[in-house]
């Protein structure tokens, strides 16, 4: 799990604004003073990019506040700490990240998880699981503990039977009209979320196909009290923002208003349980 890309953004956006307050108005006037590429201005500004001590140096000696360094150099150092931590942790595979999903989630008070390309983890089989996380794996290159990711996995669901927290569980049809393993899977990873939809423990919706959307979903998106965890393909952005927060909820809250829920929800889940029995024949 990372937390320096919001950290970093966060850098990017001071730096942002120290340009700003001593009237340099544009990332291309600010790449002529310290004769940088504007693309370069830009990457820091918006957190896509790391500086390093002699960019903010510069940074600040093109505004004429050289004073202004030695606070950001610190803060700077504190990203780069927290940056050797998330890539520490990608090397040491996904059941870390699971684990430390699994005692957040234990402690929480309301979990609301929007997902667009596969099924909420904490109501996934482990089949299904299994499928996801290799191809995660796969993909990134990282040490082979799917075994352990999915076990890890599968603990985290205990939450789904206590009374606390509240967990709100939303995902779109597409999910399961794209499959991501087998045939015999899709169906019983189906026949899995039918059992959801009747549990008192789990508000579970799903987003229709061809069902106006209020807006446009980017990236799933998991609210865990007061923060949010962004998953994008390479990491996992984590928000406490308090004002980011509050717009995620409102996003949530929008997308129920779309969703199908209790019949409505289970008869599009046997519809595509069928389609899924058909197809393993």
């Amino acid at each position: 799990m990372t937390e320096f890309e919001a950290a970093r953004e966060a850098f990017g956006a001071r730096l942002r604004a120290l340009r700003e307050a001593r009237g340099v108005l544009s990332g291309r006037a600010m790449a002529k003073l310290v004769g940088w590429p504007q693309s370069r201005v830009s990457k820091i500004e918006t957190g896509r990019q790391t500086p390093d001590d002699t960019d903010v140096i510069a940074w600040c000696d093109a505004l004429g506040i050289p004073e202004a360094a030695a606070e950001l150099l610190t803060t700077l150092q504190g990203i780069r700490l927290q940056q050797l931590e998330w890539r520490r942790q990608l090397r040491t595979g996904m059941r870390h990240g699971q684990t430390a999903r699994g005692q957040r989630e234990q402690s929480a008070k309301l979990i609301r998880a929007v997902d667009i390309a596969a099924v909420p983890g904490l109501i996934q089989t482990a089949p299904y699981a299994r499928r996801v996380l290799t191809k995660v794996s796969d993909l990134l290159d990282l040490p082979k503990d799917v075994d352990q990711a999915v076990a890890a996995r599968m603990s985290r669901q205990q939450v789904l039977y206590q009374d606390s927290p509240r967990i709100e569980l939303l995902m779109a049809e597409a999910a399961l009209a794209h499959p991501i393993a087998t045939p015999s899977e899709m169906v019983a990873q189906i026949e899995r979320l039918i059992v959801v939809t009747g549990m008192p423990t789990v508000r579970f919706g799903i987003l229709p196909l061809y069902r106006t959307l209020p807006y446009l979903v980017m990236n799933g998106f998991w609210i865990v009290d007061d923060r949010v965890a962004v998953e994008t393909t390479t990491t996992e952005l984590m928000i406490d923002d308090p004002e980011q927060v509050a717009t995620y909820h409102r996003l949530a809250d929008r997308l129920w208003k779309a969703a199908a829920e209790g019949d409505e929800a289970r008869e599009i889940l046997l519809r595509l349980a069928e389609e899924y029995r058909q197809r393993a024949e």
